[in-house]
């Protein structure tokens, strides 16, 4: 029997996406969140042409564990290998914004900071942590980076009277095309990264002190795989990353 204005297992289908921008831009909280959200699609873009920039907002210095490590020698640890998960990924420059790991806030100062990098890059597209999450816990400075990216984009780095300081030395007002959100209850787009799911393993595998024993053929590379595969089931490609998008009005 049908209910009316039922939609009993309905699956959604995304839009998949096959356009490559020019310069798109990854505004993470902490090391390793960049590759863990975005790498398979940053990869493939790097790959075909993308100028990548990464936005690392916080140096990660309470990323660990072991009660032994101190925070001076975290920060260095993540700094070594964000570098090799990017260098991985085919990125170019990592901005690092330098903030006390856990102790991000949503506040003007970093509002601030995010319109002056999306001014000076210029990025068609950017990816970050979606901040509406609710089907598990996020870390509190991912919804500060959530919000304060979407904020940053609309109408901060748009309008020229929004920190109109920043507007020297060829920096101008810039409006981003797309934003994409990662780790959200509620997507809406996908990418075929049949071809970069490797390189987004090989590139988190550098984070070895957040994630140790990744390497291709372990668990958690099959389990990754296994998530990538899900996503892409019905789209005819192997492996898919699905993200939300909000597109700026033209």
């Amino acid at each position: 029997m049908t209910y009316p204005f039922s939609t009993p297992n309905r699956v959604t289908k995304y839009e998949v996406i096959e356009e490559v921008p020019r310069r798109a831009m990854v505004i993470f909280a902490h090391p390793d969140d960049a590759e863990i959200g975005a790498g398979a699609t940053a990869a493939l873009w790097a790959a075909n042409g993308t100028e990548i920039t990464y936005v690392q907002c916080t140096t990660g210095s309470s990323g660990s564990n072991d009660l032994a490590m101190i925070s001076d020698r975290i920060v260095e640890i993540r700094a070594t290998e964000q570098r090799a998960a990017a260098d991985a990924i085919g990125v170019g420059d990592i901005v690092v914004l330098d903030h006390p790991d856990g102790e991000l806030d949503a506040d003007r100062v970093f509002l601030g900071e995010i319109v002056r990098v999306l001014r000076k890059y210029r990025p068609e597209v950017v990816f970050t942590h979606d901040q509406n999450r609710t089907n598990g816990f996020q870390h509190r400075d991912h919804r500060s980076v959530g919000i304060t990216v979407q904020d940053a984009i609309y109408p901060y780095a748009r309008d020229h009277l929004h920190f109109p300081e920043q507007l020297t030395g060829g920096i101008e007002p810039y409006k981003v095309k797309h934003l994409f959100y990662w780790g959200t209850d509620q997507a809406d787009v996908i990418v075929d990264v049949t071809d970069s799911v490797d390189t987004k393993i090989k590139a988190l595998a550098q984070h070895k002190s957040q994630i140790p024993g990744l390497s291709f053929g372990s668990d958690m590379d099959l389990r990754m795989r296994a998530h990538h595969a899900d996503a892409a089931k019905g789209y005819g490609f192997e492996y898919g990353e699905a993200f939300r998008r909000l597109t700026a009005r033209t």
